[in-house]
């Protein structure tokens, strides 16, 4: 099975999601997206195909949310992309991919559901 994490080795949950995609047998593409992020066609595709805003995708704990003013409801999708591709610290993190879907799995246990369909596959 084909499946991409888009992963923060820093970060514990993300370590965790990883560890549950391993666990099922399956051996994801890791794209550390603070070094690599995704183009801003790519992100707008995974975010289309999450069924989310871009706000929601917008992380603000750690990251410059704040100091960019981008709780400002007026801003755009536009001039949140340009935010995020300028800083992918502002995306959120655990995005997975598989050819069950996308999902932004915040909590771990989420990415089940894009695995469950294919165990024993």
């Amino acid at each position: 099975m084909d499946a991409i994490i888009y992963h923060n080795p820093a970060c514990g949950t993300s370590r965790n999601t990883l560890a549950m995609i391993q666990y099922a047998g399956i051996e994801p593409h890791v794209i550390e997206y603070l070094e690599t992020p995704p183009s801003r066609p790519l992100l707008q595709q995974l975010v289309a195909r999450m069924g989310l805003s871009l706000r929601e995708l917008l992380r603000e704990t750690g990251t410059p949310y704040a100091e960019f003013g981008l709780g400002n409801a007026a801003l755009t999708d536009d001039q949140l992309l340009d935010a995020m591709m300028a800083h992918p610290i502002l995306i959120n993190r655990r995005v997975v991919v598989t050819p069950k879907g996308v999902k932004l799995c915040r909590r771990s246990e989420l990415v089940l559901d894009l695995l469950s369909a294919q165990q024993g596959e």
